[in-house]
């Protein structure tokens, strides 16, 4: 794993951070959510194909109030990754602590570690096991692979299965369509589309920054519950960069809220550092 294998393995560990979701207890889906979807419709007032105003603000702070509450999160998760068409099964443990950081260690076949990274509000850090060297980033380092849009507390968001706050905003376009809503809209360069099932849940994410021929997809197939929360646990992210491509396929066995949570990351004096 060379110097490109690294950045790439960076890629891989931000936009998961970025953009996967928690997760499950001992992952028994949720049957009467399922019934929901099936049976729960909606419907709105229209005025010329669009949702009027009121209805709009009204279910944009519904959605809001959706959102999951939490101090810490850890997970685990078996994971897919296919980054430029190479495929990798391995292992992932993420620890979030609110507001101040995001860690991740990633483990092959064997039990063996590779990597490690940890994502913080101004760096990103990731050690390769494997190589015996490091890479240390300002948080800006994402950038080449996403919209400048995207922030820290966007990623705390979206890794917990909430929809990216800044997305949820009174100047969207809202549309009823065959029972989900359609959220959609512009912020700055970036495009995006959110797809809002019955229960309020964000189940597909679209953004797009045409301009930098970036796109992301991500797809939120199940819905349990740990402890009081609902979270999805199946999650596919499809994302672009030009020549880059990443996608990350997701089945959690294991989540918890609200516990201790530690960030052990020491790079041994051994390592080299790579730009």
């Amino acid at each position: 794993m060379k110097k490109n294998m690294l950045n790439k393995l960076c890629l891989a560990c931000c936009l998961f951070a970025l953009f996967s979701c928690a997760a499950k207890k001992q992952l028994v889906e949720r049957k009467a959510d399922t019934a929901l979807v099936k049976t729960q419709t909606i419907t709105a007032p229209v005025t010329n194909g669009n949702v009027i105003d009121n209805f709009k603000v009204d279910k944009i702070n519904t959605i809001k109030l959706k959102q999951t509450v939490f101090n810490t999160f850890s997970g685990k998760a078996a994971a897919k990754l296919t980054i430029d068409g190479k495929e990798n099964n391995v292992t992932m443990v993420i620890r979030i602590k609110k507001g101040e950081g995001i860690w991740i260690a990633v483990t092959a076949i064997l039990g063996v570690e590779v990597a490690r990274a940890v994502i913080t509000p101004d760096s990103i850090s990731v050690m390769n096991r494997l190589e015996s060297n490091y890479l240390k980033k300002p948080f800006s380092y994402i950038y080449q692979y996403t919209s400048n849009q995207i922030n820290y507390k966007t990623l705390e968001s979206a890794l917990i299965g909430n929809a990216i706050p800044e997305l949820l905003n009174n100047d969207a376009e809202l549309k009823p369509d065959n029972g989900d809503l359609v959220l959609s809209g512009t912020l700055q360069e970036l495009v995006y589309k959110l797809i809002i099932g019955p229960d309020l849940r964000v189940t597909q994410t679209n953004m797009t920054n045409p301009a930098a021929g970036q796109a992301v997809e991500i797809a939120n197939t199940q819905f349990i519950q740990v402890g009081t929360r609902i979270v999805p646990s199946q999650v596919t992210l499809s994302s672009t960069e030009k020549e880059r491509s990443i996608k990350v396929d997701l089945h959690y066995t294991k989540a918890d809220f609200d516990l201790p949570v530690e960030f052990p990351f020491s790079i041994p004096a051994r390592y080299s550092p790579v730009n």
